[in-house]
């Protein structure tokens, strides 16, 4: 890969953050130093994957409240660690950083750029960003950002990802040179604020010597990548009472909403004629709210929230548990199904049930395999 030298090209951008930087909960003053809190650091990055800096800095601040260190997050029950991330979406994060603080809490942090790779839930990035920012390792983290950026200043043709190897070689010696967490943050601060999408080339402190901006084609580098279209569906979400409790799935190991509890659930269609199938359960009151459209990375749901009660309490479905009714309120749940919780309360909104609701209510209840949250 023929590239002038990367140490004299991104010589200006030290300077350019140092006077624009943002205060951040997680940033060291010095970065010419170790940072103090390597931890911090970490649940800063995982929490940055997928999400953006102003939605994660409350979160920061209330895990680093709860779990101060590694020792007190590895000490954590899984129910409270989702819990504080409920609401934060991508709940495999959550189950990875817990694991991660148990294996860290126990060894120590590792010493090179592998064994930060062998922890659950860092990949390249992550791990290279952590190496950079808490112990000053000279590797090259290259996301979305920094990947435009880099693409920009060389007008590269084509997805910068498949020369990914290539641009860490050619940054390593830059990061070297100017301070791995300098620079490491700066990248990443430049292709957050001026260097987005729509680049921001007059206040950009690399203009002079980026040659996309000098060949005009800053806007079409890196070309737009082709989003996969999200899958629909439909279902139903039932809150299901009885003198037991509510009845929810308990949290998965692996899936979209991993380690969190479930209200069960049905697709529209699938469950009719459930309520006339002669179930022996007596239901009281029943009642149902406006839907909405839960949208996730590749999927956009259009759920159906419902309740009803049973005057009796059956036994749990397969897969299915009662959760006594004062545990509800602690029970971490996702975005979607803690909107149906919020609901509960709100009995206002309520309208009443049609056919196809109890046939709906009932097919959960009839399940002989359980309900299957995916």
């Amino acid at each position: 890969m023929t590239t002038p030298d990367a140490k004299q090209l991104l010589a200006p951008l030290g300077p350019w953050f140092e006077s624009v930087k943002r205060s951040l909960p997680w940033r060291s003053e010095d970065l010419d130093r170790l940072h103090p809190d390597p931890y911090a650091v970490l649940v800063s990055e995982v929490m940055l994957q997928q999400t953006q800096v102003a939605t994660v800095i409350p979160y920061f601040h209330r895990w680093m409240a709860r779990f101060p260190d590694l020792a007190a997050l590895a000490a954590a029950s899984e129910d409270e660690v989702h819990g504080h991330w409920a609401g934060l979406g991508y709940y495999r994060r959550a189950r990875n950083l817990h694991l991660a603080a148990g294996i860290l809490a126990l060894r120590g942090w590792p010493a090179d750029l592998e064994g930060l790779l062998a922890l659950p839930g860092l990949g390249p990035y992550t791990a290279a960003a952590l190496a950079a920012q808490a112990f000053q390792w000279p590797t090259p983290a290259l996301d979305g950002n920094a990947f435009r950026v880099v693409a920009r200043l060389l007008a590269m043709e084509g997805d910068p990802r498949r020369s990914a190897a290539a641009l860490r070689t050619w940054l390593q010696p830059a990061l070297a040179a100017h301070g791995p967490s300098r620079l490491t943050q700066a990248l990443m601060e430049l292709g957050a604020t001026l260097c987005g999408p729509a680049p921001q080339c007059p206040a950009c402190p690399l203009r002079s010597v980026c040659q996309a901006h000098l060949q005009g084609c800053a806007d079409r580098i890196p070309p737009a990548q082709p989003r996969a279209k999200p899958k629909e569906t439909e279902l139903y979400l039932v809150a299901i009472s009885s003198p037991a409790g509510w009845l929810l799935r308990p949290p998965a190991r692996t899936g979209l909403l991993a380690g969190l509890w479930s209200w069960p659930w049905t697709l529209a269609g699938e469950a009719a004629g459930a309520a006339e199938a002669g179930h022996p359960y007596r239901a009281g009151e029943g009642r149902s709210w406006p839907g909405w459209v839960q949208v996730y990375s590749h999927l956009r749901q259009t759920v159906h929230p419902l309740a009803i009660h049973l005057e009796r309490a059956p036994a749990a479905p397969a897969g299915l548990a009662w959760v006594p009714p004062d545990a509800l309120a602690a029970v971490p749940l996702g975005a979607r199904d803690d909107r149906l919780r919020e609901h509960l309360s709100q009995p206002s909104t309520m309208l009443p049930l049609t056919a196809d609701d109890w046939d709906a209510a009932f097919a959960i209840l009839g399940s002989k395999t359980g309900t299957v949250v995916t």
